[in-house]
């Protein structure tokens, strides 16, 4: 059996380290030139069947160097206003990891080597008759297997060929990610989980990307086999704007003088949080989320992640719901391997499972949203 998954993001590599754990010929298709080519460095928090599927498809040998280039990802969640004056405490969350994607996909790309091919964008797939699925890519290139996967995230091309009437809804005016080298004054804005300021006009959520270890140096004690990137600890910061905002797509700068006028007076750490933010890493985000969509009659081609059920940031469950999509269908396509199950049959077991909690998570994500937004 071979899979060909279309897209290299962390999910679309999740899967494909399960897979070839299992013994199953997996080959990744990535439109983007390289894994360094587009802006990737923002944090994640994983845990409970998110992290549970990581760890299950991602080789044991790698579990340590996971641990050690990642952060923690616990305690207190505290309410300030927009002088840092605390206006309430929420439970302490406990039980997960912070890591940042850019470097998280680094790892998962540990050991694939020549599985992965980058600069294929995919133009259409066609279903043959003999009941396996082509690829057809830009460049004029093919390939054929047994299923394709599309894990090509919320623009997936395989989505807009297998489900044309899919929506995906665009929330409000949008909102920025921001990352700042983390300092220690930056360090006490967010002493546990999390920290949400609440504003005149607009919210901030504050997390800490705090490294155990730099990245690089833990890989090369722990696995001298796999390149991580140099990656310093920082404070990532999100924010959703009021629908009359206007940015300057592709210049920072631009973004970052627009919010600082729109802080207006908030405490001064908060300001030259914004202030000090990295060009690089900093972004304008489109807010949007996943209609539901009925089952769809299984056939040599399914979905995973953000590719059917992309949601708002607000619930922390992207990637988590992701890196699940990856060990259920790992698990399925395993069955198959071994000669317990067949194909389809066993793809139709998966999508049906995803559909349910992939958009439980849609939903839950959309309900949190309120709290997130500018007022």
């Amino acid at each position: 059996m071979r899979v060909l998954v279309i897209g290299a993001g962390i999910g679309g590599l999740c899967l494909a380290q399960g897979l070839l754990r299992a013994g199953i010929d997996v080959r990744v298709h990535e439109r983007e030139a390289s894994v360094d080519s587009r802006y990737q460095g923002f944090r994640i928090g994983l845990g409970g069947p998110g992290l549970a599927g990581l760890l299950e498809c991602l080789p044991p040998r790698l579990h340590p160097l996971l641990e050690a280039s990642t952060g923690e990802l616990g305690g207190e969640r505290r309410v300030v206003d927009h002088h840092l004056a605390e206006l309430a405490r929420l439970d302490p969350v406990h039980g997960g990891m912070a890591t940042d994607r850019h470097v998280l996909r680094h790892l998962l790309l540990s050991g694939l080597g020549e599985r992965v091919e980058f600069g294929k964008r995919l133009v259409e797939y066609t279903e043959l008759a003999d009941g396996t699925v082509r690829a057809v890519f830009a460049d004029g290139s093919t390939a054929e297997g047994d299923l394709l996967v599309g894990a090509d995230g919320v623009s997936s091309p395989v989505r807009r060929q297998l489900l044309p009437h899919a929506e995906v809804v665009t929330v409000g005016g949008g909102g920025v990610l921001g990352r700042t080298p983390l300092t220690e004054r930056f360090a006490a804005l967010v002493p546990g989980f999390g920290t949400l300021v609440r504003g005149p006009e607009a919210n901030i959520l504050l997390g800490r990307m705090d490294f155990r270890r730099p990245p690089h140096l833990a890989a090369a004690e722990l696995a001298p086999d796999v390149v991580l990137p140099r990656t310093s600890s920082y404070l990532r910061w999100a924010m959703l704007l009021p629908d009359n905002t206007r940015l300057v797509p592709g210049d920072w700068a631009a973004t970052r003088d627009v919010l600082l006028d729109l802080l207006d007076g908030w405490h001064p750490d908060l300001l030259d949080l914004v202030r000090q933010s990295d060009v690089v890493n900093s972004t304008p985000l489109t807010i949007g989320h996943a209609r539901p969509v009925p089952h769809w009659g299984t056939r040599p081609v399914t979905l995973l992640g953000d590719a059917v059920h992309v949601m708002p940031p607000s619930g922390g469950q992207g990637a988590n719901t992701a890196f699940r999509d990856a060990a259920l269908l790992c698990r399925m396509l395993t069955a198959v391997h071994r000669g317990e199950a067949e194909l389809l049959p066993a793809v139709e077991r998966y999508e049906r499972e995803m559909l349910d909690y992939g958009f439980a998570a849609v939903a839950d994500s959309v309900a949190r949203l309120p709290t997130f937004a500018a007022r």
